[in-house]
């Protein structure tokens, strides 16, 4: 199928990639100068692993280009997926400004050469699907007008398309695994034509059928992929309640942990016993100090928001925030149990992205400890396997000290903070580093160290809930 794809960003840019790799024909539109050279040249803007070597691979085979012209490619197209940042505004609410561009763009380049699919991918409120509807036949209308075209008495005598929802459910760190191989694949659309177009599209996924590459091996097992059709206010519904269900489950862990400590339980336990049960699952499960990211902290507010509009109260919503800023600080809590003052002590942060295997610091929890560690007085130290170039763009207000690895981090160290678990942390030398710090202390903000190890290598322990 000829796709275009608008926007190449995360999403963007999985998206297209894999649906090139499928055999289809995508346009990658991107407005944006710099990225757009960079991605023409091979190389990509953003961390994920195994991008940037299945974008090139891709773009080779020809079945992916890149380009900023949005009208030549949507006439290309039979599928035009839109995938813009939708980022929170200060009140929580989704910034759809780029969405709305975008869609009266895609109207105004319509002709009626072929029946459109416009299809959903940005992660939108609920409504969007109708919004954009309008606001690509305000396109469609606008060109019209700018051609002097006398006003259509239908839609069928002019340009014909339907918007579709197909929210995404990528991870970042696994988006290509879980792009090929995902829990499901939603369609929120009540026109059966689209959604056996969609359907099409997908089968090789749906169906499992599709070579596996090399760096996103099948699942064992996995031989098919439930296809859910929805009308477009459910699949809207669908992505935000997710990702607060996953958000919230993370936060009962977290409260859970705070009641462990008080009582003298050990939460890796407690959360061990409970996700044994089939109705609760092991997964999210995990204390520590919260989640952070694009797409929790923005879809939470967004569904809050929009409960707000209907004057409809999300009390669980509520306290999974709130139960979320409150542990950012626990380690700071634990820093001051053990070292009693802070003022004046070097504490040495391993790990600044949100999660590992991604560059993303949007909402970490890492610079909400660094941020209040330097209010208290204290030198901060940080090292990232991926993300310390990036901060030091982004947050050059910070007045951190970075390091080049584990050991220089440890170096003169008082403490030494866990906050995102890369492997490299999980496998550290620790009677090395023991030897590199001031003061043998390691607070684990996500409980993914082997505390005998670390212990045994004459350091202080403290996790999170234990």
């Amino acid at each position: 199928m000829d796709i275009c794809v608008v926007g190449a960003g995360y999403v963007g840019l999985v998206t297209s990639a894999c649906l090139a790799y499928l055999g289809n024909h995508v346009i990658a539109v991107e407005s944006n100068p710099e990225r757009l050279n960079s991605l023409k040249s091979g190389a990509v803007p953003f961390f994920e692993p195994g991008l940037q070597e299945f974008v090139q691979q891709t773009s080779e085979s020809g079945f992916l280009t890149f380009s900023d012209n949005l009208p030549e490619a949507v006439k290309k197209a039979q599928i035009i997926f839109i995938a813009v940042g939708t980022p929170s505004l200060p009140n929580g609410e989704s910034d759809l400004s780029q969405v709305m561009v975008v869609a009266r763009a895609i109207g105004a380049a319509l002709d009626d050469s072929k029946r459109r699919i416009v299809v959903n991918k940005s992660t939108v409120p609920v409504g969007s699907g109708n919004w954009v509807e309008m606001l690509v036949s305000q396109g469609v209308q606008n060109a019209q007008k700018a051609q002097l075209v006398p006003a259509r008495s239908g839609r069928s005598e002019g340009p014909s398309f339907t918007v579709v929802s197909n929210p995404e459910f990528l991870r970042e760190g696994s988006a290509i695994a879980d792009s090929f191989y995902p829990d499901r694949i939603v369609v929120g659309s009540i026109d059966e034509q689209a959604t056996s177009v969609m359907q099409n599209l997908y089968k090789p996924i749906l169906s499992q059928t599709f070579d596996a590459p090399s760096f996103a091996m099948r699942p064992h097992g996995l031989n098919s992929v439930p296809f859910i059709v929805t009308d477009l206010a459910s699949a809207e519904l669908i992505k935000y309640s997710a990702n607060a269900f996953l958000a919230m489950k993370i936060s009962f862990a977290n409260e859970i942990s705070g009641l462990c400590e008080k009582v003298g339980a050990d939460v890796k336990q407690v959360a061990q016993g409970i996700g044994l049960d089939y109705r609760i699952g092991k997964a999210f499960l995990n204390a520590g100090v919260g989640w952070g990211g694009s797409c929790f902290g923005k879809d939470v507010s967004a569904l809050m928001q929009v409960a707000k509009e209907y004057s409809y109260p999300t009390s669980l919503l509520e306290a999974t925030v709130a139960v979320n800023e409150r542990q950012r600080l626990v380690v700071i809590k634990k820093l001051q149990e053990e070292l009693k003052i802070l003022k004046g002590r070097t504490v040495g942060l391993m790990g600044l992205s949100f999660k590992p295997n991604t560059d993303d610091l949007r909402d970490a929890p890492a610079l909400t400890i660094a941020y209040q560690l330097l209010k208290m007085g204290a030198s901060v130290k940080a090292f990232d396997p991926v993300s310390n170039d990036i901060c030091k763009t982004l947050h050059s207000h910070l007045d951190l000290i970075y390091a080049d690895s584990v050991e220089d981090l440890a170096c003169d160290c008082d403490a030494l903070v866990l906050v995102t678990e890369w492997d490299e942390f999980k496998h550290a030398d620790w009677k090395k580093i023991a030897k590199l710090m001031r003061w043998p202390l390691v607070i684990d903000g996500r409980n993914a160290l082997d505390e005998e190890q670390v212990r045994a290598s004459g350091i202080t322990y403290r996790g999170v809930g234990c």
